[in-house]
């Protein structure tokens, strides 16, 4: 597995119940601005305990090809933990962490 994977992972696993990240967050955080490569490390995730489904699009929408189960899924557990939706995007302004807080 790409180490680069596993970084992501790991970065993934910060994000509390209740708040979103962005690919893009993800990315920056790991020093690239590829994204897409963001999303091919969490498709390729087998670990439920990996919270990807807190992972979203920069407009707060979700995955079609969300690993566990597609978009439905994703939104299903991401109500289950308090995140409010505005149409089919998540709310950002109240749920996008800030994953970069206390970094140097």
């Amino acid at each position: 597995m790409s180490n680069f994977f596993e970084k992501v992972w790991l970065e993934v696993s910060k994000i509390p119940a209740g708040k979103v990240a962005t690919y893009g967050q993800i990315a920056r955080i790991l020093g690239t601005r590829d994204s897409r490569r963001v999303g091919q490390a969490l498709h390729a995730n087998k670990d439920r305990n990996v919270s990807c489904h807190r992972v979203v699009f920069a407009d707060g929408s979700l995955a079609p090809s969300y690993a566990f189960g597609g978009a439905g899924e994703q939104k299903k557990k991401l109500l289950a933990e308090g995140v409010k939706f505005v149409g089919e995007k998540v709310d950002l302004e109240k749920h996008l962490v800030n994953l970069e807080y206390g970094r140097k």
